[in-house]
């Protein structure tokens, strides 16, 4: 049985997108079959991973509103031989509106999802910035989630009110929901902001805060751009490193063992 990962944050700008992507790339890259799920009406999961989302012609809306299956909108990604996408398009803007009068409508992702749980190993949800329905759906349908958190002045802005909504769907949607850990991101190790925010998340948080810390770094920022990961961009960069390195940390944490017949494969990387 996978592991289903949100990847959640209601501000925007904090990484979201970019851990999602660059996460699910590294996890393909150790060899662990790995399902990206594009969320967010913006599709920038989807266009990230080279895929044009005017181009798709079946997305996750369609999958949660008119009840496609899933295996019918996961498409190969053809860049990385074990990442697979369930892409997204800005029709899932009006998913929430169209939702409202279906019956268990914060479950249509978890009924979506939860059965393909079988055939891989991890599963990356990319969150919109939001707290809505479509967010609510993700986080119903994971069994933990990833908050990212960017080392600047406003880093902890909104991070209780995320904290209780997890809650809230703990106790009311999803009793295996857990935090796998607060994430952060945009590190400058310059500035001396950056190094207070680590500091307080790390004190307030505690063995919730990943290890791993995701720096600024031009590669990440310029891979969307070319359709790619940033490990296919440029692996030796320092955001490359530090999301195998994430990447990692999760599979250890999980325990999760790779396929004998793709070990060494997983040792030349």
């Amino acid at each position: 049985m996978g592991k289903i990962i949100a990847v959640a944050n209601q501000k925007g700008g904090v990484g979201k997108t970019t851990t999602s992507i660059n996460l699910a790339a590294s996890l393909a890259a150790l060899d662990y079959r790995t399902l990206l799920v594009d969320a967010d009406p913006q599709a920038n999961a989807t266009s990230g991973v080279g895929y044009d989302p005017k181009d798709i012609q079946n997305s996750i809306y369609e999958c949660m509103v008119d009840g496609i299956n899933p295996h019918d909108i996961i498409v190969p990604t053809n860049i990385l031989p074990h990442l697979d996408l369930m892409p997204s398009h800005i029709d899932l803007v009006g998913a929430e509106v169209e939702m409202i009068n279906l019956p268990n409508r914060e479950e249509k992702m978890k009924e979506a999802l939860r059965p393909l749980a079988e055939q891989y190993d991890f599963i990356i949800i990319d969150c919109s910035p939001s707290l809505g329905l479509i967010t609510v759906n993700a986080l119903t349908a994971a069994h933990s989630v990833i908050i990212p958190v960017q080392c600047e002045y406003f880093a902890l802005e909104g991070l209780g009110k995320l904290l209780n909504t997890i809650k809230i769907i703990q106790s009311r949607l999803n009793i295996e929901l857990e935090i796998e850990g607060i994430l952060l991101t945009m590190y400058d190790v310059r500035l001396r902001l950056s190094n207070q925010v680590v500091e307080e998340v790390r004190m307030h948080f505690q063995q919730l805060a990943f290890d791993t810390i995701i720096p600024r770094n031009v590669k990440l920022s310029e891979s969307p751009s070319f359709g790619i990961p940033a490990i296919l961009h440029d692996a030796e960069s320092k955001g490359s490193i530090s999301y195998l390195n994430l990447a990692r940390e999760i599979v250890e944490k999980n325990t999760v063992e790779a396929r004998p017949e793709e070990t060494a494969e997983d040792e030349r990387i």
